[in-house]
């Protein structure tokens, strides 16, 4: 018998002014996959990502059918109906978000966005007065090694790479005691080596701790490489769903159209 999923989605759609970025896109995730999000840009991966936080809404569905538009994560309500839940924090709680910028504070030094993740547990008051708990402490600075960043614990995250930074908001999703982390489009601001870097390490977090990573990526070679199983969307519909290597040449260029080759980094497949 198959264990409940940890996310489950259900023919969600989401229209923006007289754009479908969604179109009743149901999809199921199990505890411990690394999936991948890929499509063209506008094809509605980010969307899906922010809805499955509750951070975007969903539309509500217009026939009232029950179980369309309904988002749940560790078997509790998300959002449904077109609103989010009034008890979307306790799934949020378990729910890391990474994006693209980093979503650091800049002033503030790394060590202090990262114990910012347990904000949930201890309260914004300590927070606020930066009155860490030792629990806390022992967490960020074992975050901080983790990802390979504990040397510029001190250091104002603004004055931080790139990838120095997304390292960082990877540490502070560990302090979260993150279940699952939601990354969107994490490399598409860094170089190569910096990207091969946060894959990685999202890798060996969904390997070796069993975090469940569903991650957007506009590099296809990056998510044959590192994710085990592959969502596509296409104009807001989900138009491949299986394992890496089912998305062979033909696919790929159903998918992204004849120009598919620019999504790839390191070179297409022939």
């Amino acid at each position: 018998m198959m264990s409940e999923p940890v996310l489950s989605i259900r023919a969600a759609s989401k229209t923006f002014g007289s754009r479908r970025a969604l179109d009743a896109v149901s999809l199921d995730v199990s505890r411990g996959e690394m999936i991948a999000l890929i499509g063209p840009s506008g094809s509605g991966k980010s969307t899906l990502l922010r809805s499955i936080d509750g951070l975007q809404t969903v539309d509500a569905p217009l026939d009232g059918k029950e179980g369309e538009g309904v988002i749940t994560a560790f078997g509790g309500p998300v959002q449904a109906k077109g609103r989010v839940s009034d008890q979307v924090r306790k799934a949020r709680v378990r729910i890391g978000f990474i994006a693209q910028q980093f979503n650091l504070v800049g002033r503030l030094s790394l060590f202090t966005n990262v114990a910012l993740g347990s904000l949930g547990r201890i309260g914004p008051v300590r927070g606020f007065f930066g009155a860490w708990p030792a629990e806390t402490r022992l967490a960020a600075m074992a975050a901080l090694h983790r990802v390979g960043v504990a040397d510029y614990a001190a250091q104002r995250a603004n004055t931080l790479s790139g990838g120095q930074q997304q390292r960082g908001a990877i540490a502070r999703a560990l302090v979260q005691k993150a279940k699952i982390i939601l990354a969107d489009e994490p490399v598409a601001s860094l170089d190569p080596v910096s990207a091969r870097k946060v894959m990685e390490i999202l890798r060996d977090l969904n390997k070796s701790d069993g975090l469940t990573v569903v991650v957007t990526l506009h590099q296809v070679d990056y998510a044959l490489r590192y994710c085990d199983r592959v969502v596509a969307l296409k104009a807001g519909q989900k138009v491949y769903d299986g394992p890496t290597d089912g998305l062979d040449r033909a696919k790929l260029i159903d998918i992204y159209g004849p120009e598919f080759e620019d999504v790839f980094w390191e070179g297409a497949p022939q």
